[in-house]
């Protein structure tokens, strides 16, 4: 996936970091656990989100090695139901992702890619045997998008929604149905997000090398001219997810869910926006290891 959901952790409490930590750290666990250690590589703060809105209980937390630093055993690894999901629909995600990515990607991308895809295979089918109706969903609308994007589709709206509808299905099927529709919504405006500030990410670098960018085929020529346009569009679709998370009860995740709604994802698209997230999630790669 691509990293950006994340807490503003100035004003996360004690306890709420304590405890966000020790579920990325949880996370990490059951993808190698579930999946192998090739799984781990690929996590990021998006799965660590999906993990919470999966499960409200108190985590139950454990002491584990780390793999990045074998010398360093975790106080607080998270574990839990929700936990094992993300990491299930978080390795369909990259390895669709990896496969998009040998379709559309760069010479060296693609090779890349292409081996990776070979490498993960096992996990994927794995994860995709636990999660059928949701690597079901991320193939048809990767390959919906993929046709939008060989079409050179000029509506953000279609691709967008096409990409939001990814996230949505990562609710599960069970449950209350009110609470199971407000989860679908919350997850299907965050994706809409993500997808349009990925492009405006990547916009330069897909110019350059001429691939598909929905907001350069929107907006040829014009693309900085119409950047209020875009923050708009953006704001409405938080302010969407914030509607939605409003009707769920979270549990023990409320508050630090609301801070990435609220502070986390307004932050991020600044830092997208002024051209410094790139070096701004460098730097936070560095401290975490």
């Amino acid at each position: 996936m691509f990293g950006y959901v994340r807490p503003y952790r100035d004003e996360l409490k004690v306890r709420e970091q304590r405890d966000y930590e020790a579920l990325y750290c949880g996370l990490c666990q059951a993808l190698g656990r579930r999946h192998g250690f090739l799984a781990r590589m690929f996590l990021n703060y998006d799965f660590t989100f999906l993990a919470m809105l999966l499960d409200g209980d108190k985590p139950v937390t454990q002491r584990h090695a780390c793999p990045a630093r074998f010398w360093c055993r975790k106080k607080n690894c998270a574990s839990g139901g929700g936990v094992d999901a993300a990491a299930d629909a978080g390795t369909i995600l990259t390895y669709w992702k990896l496969r998009d990515t040998v379709a559309d990607g760069s010479f060296w991308k693609k090779n890349g890619a292409r081996l990776l895809c070979r490498l993960f295979s096992g996990s994927y089918r794995r994860a995709a045997a636990n999660r059928p109706e949701f690597d079901r969903a991320v193939r048809e609308n990767l390959e919906a998008l993929q046709q939008l994007e060989r079409e050179s589709s000029p509506s953000l709206d279609r691709t967008a929604d096409t990409f939001a509808k990814i996230l949505a299905a990562a609710a599960p099927a069970e449950g209350e149905q009110a609470r199971r529709r407000a989860l679908e919504q919350l997850l299907y405006h965050v994706g809409r997000w993500i997808y349009l500030v990925d492009a405006w990410d990547d916009l330069e670098e897909d110019k350059r090398r001429g691939g598909y960018n929905p907001i350069a085929a929107r907006f040829p020529g014009q693309e900085k001219e119409n950047r209020e346009y875009l923050r708009t569009t953006l704001r409405h679709s938080l302010n969407l997810a914030r509607s939605a998370g409003a009707l769920l009860e979270l549990g023990y995740w409320q508050g630090t869910v609301e801070n990435i709604l609220y502070l986390g994802l307004p932050a991020v698209e600044e830092l997208v926006f002024s051209g410094r997230w790139k070096t701004a999630n460098h730097r936070n790669r560095r401290q975490r290891t």
